[in-house]
C-alpha cells in the first residue's frame, strides 16, 4: 500500500489585522501580514483503491465535516480521481485560536494527495479548490509568508528575518463570524502598502501596526486579557493574532529561557515557537507561473 506519513501542517500568525473597510455583500476588506510557524499538525495518508475517504482521529476528536476530509472530496471531484485514502489527523494546533490550523491541515492534504494520487495539479489550480473550503488555504498553499489583502484571497509572497516568539492560547476559544458580526468592531483603519511595512528595520517589523479584533475579542473572551497580562508580567509587549483567541509576543535574543512558562495560569497554553522560512512542502506542486524554456 502506498503511504505518505508525517505530512507537516504548519500554523500561522498574524503580525498585524487591519480592517479597512467592507464590501456592499458584507465581507470585510482586510490587510494582513501571514507568517508561518514551526508549529504543525501531523497528517498520515495511505493510499485506498476503493475510493473513499476514511479519518482517523490520532489525539482528540475532531467535527465530522472537518476540513481534511472536506479538502479530499473536493480534490476527488476536481480532478474525478477514482482513488481513495485514510487519513490520521494528529493535531497540535489548538482550534478556534486564530492560528490557521483547519486551513493549513487542508491544505497540506491538497498537497500530499495531489502527490498520492499522482494528479500533477499545478498549485495556482489547488488553490481555486482550496478558496472554496476557507480563505486561508490558499496562504499556506503559496509556501511563503506573505502580505495578504482584500478580503484575503490578495496574496503577495514576502520574506521576513528569522525571530522567536511566545505563543499563549487560553482555553476558550472564538470564532471568526462572532468576532466579525459584531458592531463595535472597528472597520476604517488606514490602507497600508507593503512597502512601507517592508522599510521596516528588523526591530520594528515585527511590532508594525495592530489588530483590530483585539478589542471586540476581549470582550467576548475574558481569557484574552489574561494571556495578555501573562505576556506583560514577562516583560513583553502581546498582541491577538487572527480572529481567535491566541496571542504571541517576540522572543528577544537571549531572553527565551527567562520566560516563566510554570507561571501561567493552567488555563493557559503556552509554546515558544519561530517562523520559518517557507512551508516544509514547499514544492510540491508545480507552479503555472515558471517560465518553461
Amino acid at each position: 500500500m502506498q503511504s505518505l506519513y508525517d505530512i507537516p501542517a504548519p500554523a500561522k500568525l498574524n503580525l498585524f489585522l487591519h480592517i479597512t473597510g467592507r464590501r456592499p455583500d458584507g465581507y470585510h476588506l482586510l490587510q494582513s501580514v501571514f507568517m508561518l510557524i514551526d508549529w504543525c499538525d501531523t497528517l498520515h495518508f495511505d493510499l485506498r483503491t476503493d475510493g473513499q475517504i476514511s479519518r482517523e482521529d490520532l489525539t482528540w476528536a475532531l467535527p465530522a465535516d472537518d476540513l481534511v476530509v472536506r479538502a479530499a472530496e473536493a480534490l476527488q471531484r476536481a480532478s474525478g480521481c477514482h482513488l481513495g485514502a485514510h487519513i490520521g489527523i494528529a493535531k497540535s494546533v489548538p482550534a478556534q485560536a486564530g492560528m490557521g490550523g483547519g486551513s493549513s491541515d487542508a491544505a497540506s492534504t491538497l498537497l500530499a494527495l495531489n502527490r498520492l494520487w499522482k494528479l500533477n495539479f499545478s498549485v495556482e489550480t489547488l488553490s481555486s479548490i482550496g478558496l472554496g473550503l476557507g480563505a486561508d488555504v490558499p496562504f499556506f498553499l503559496c509556501g511563503k509568508h506573505a502580505w495578504v489583502e482584500g478580503i484575503g484571497e490578495k496574496i503577495t509572497p514576502l520574506e521576513l528575518p528569522r525571530a522567536r516568539f511566545v505563543v499563549v492560547k487560553p482555553e476558550a476559544g472564538l470564532t471568526t463570524q462572532l468576532i466579525f458580526s459584531d458592531p463595535e468592531l472597528k472597520r476604517d483603519s488606514e490602507t497600508a502598502i507593503i512597502s512601507g511595512f517592508a522599510a521596516n528595520t528588523i526591530e520594528r517589523i515585527f511590532k508594525y501596526g495592530h489588530n483590530d479584533l483585539q478589542a471586540v475579542a476581549q470582550k467576548l473572551c475574558p481569557g484574552v486579557s489574561r494571556a495578555l497580562e501573562w505576556l506583560e508580567s514577562q516583560g513583553l509587549s502581546g498582541r491577538m493574532t487572527g480572529s481567535g483567541s491566541a496571542v504571541f509576543a517576540q522572543l528577544l535574543h537571549g531572553i527565551d529561557e527567562n520566560i516563566d512558562r510554570q507561571s501561567a495560569p493552567d488555563a493557559l497554553q503556552v509554546r515558544l515557537c519561530s517562523n520559518m522560512d517557507v512551508h516544509p512542502l514547499m514544492g510540491w506542486a508545480p507552479s503555472d507561473r515558471l517560465v518553461k524554456v
